[in-house]
Parts: C-alpha cells; structure tokens; sequence
C-alpha cells in the first residue's frame, strides 16, 4: 500500500487535527469558530474524495462508459457548505452579541463575569 498515494486523507487528518487542537486550545470565541471551519473542510474533503471514483466518468447514459462517478456525495457537500456559512455567520453574530454584553470575547473573561453575579 503506497501511503504517499492517499495524500488527500492525510490533509484531511492534518487539518482535522489542527481544526480540533485551535478549538480545544484557544479561548478566543472567534479563534474557536476558526477552528470548526477547519474542522469542517477537512470534512468536506474526506467526502469528496471518497466519492470520486478513478475512472468513473459523469453519471450521464452514453455508449463506451462502463463507470460511473456518484454524484451524491457532492451534491450533499454543496448543500453542507451553504449550511456551513450560515452557521458561521450565525456564531460570528453571537460572538458580536458577546462582545456588547461582556466587553471581552475571551471565554475566561466571560465565565468570570458570570461567576461574579
């Protein structure tokens, strides 16, 4: 098995683990939300490329092609990157709600303004 040969998989562990290690790490709200945008692309990659096929061609009826590529996990990562960029701008709102609320968006700061009421 050449392991140099599955290139995509190991970018998709790297930036997993970097996605994983800036979420856990920091306590920059912003920073964290960064970090699940990592995360999540190294998800979308792993789909990708295991919905491609070496070979296959699109999935539309003609003479001489015996394989064909399926589309769906494509078309179910196109939908996930639209969710994905609502949720980001979602947590980039609350972030800002946080920031007005406690002056600070770092969690620490946040937890002990809570943790003095």
């Amino acid at each position: 098995m050449d392991l140099l040969g599955l290139y995509n998989y190991w970018i998709v562990i790297l930036l997993m683990m970097m996605g994983f290690y800036v979420v856990i790490a920091s306590g920059h709200l912003v920073k964290k939300l960064i970090g699940l945008n990592l995360f999540q692309a190294s998800v979308f990659i792993l789909y990708i490329s295991m919905g491609t096929v070496d070979g296959g061609a699109a999935p539309i009826l003609r003479s001489g092609v015996g394989v064909f590529s399926n589309p769906l996990p494509h078309v179910l990562i196109l939908t996930a990157i639209v969710v994905g960029v609502a949720t980001t701008a979602l947590g980039l709102a609350l972030v800002v709600r946080i920031k007005e609320a406690y002056g600070s968006v770092e969690e620490e700061d946040i937890h002990r303004q809570d943790d003095s009421l």
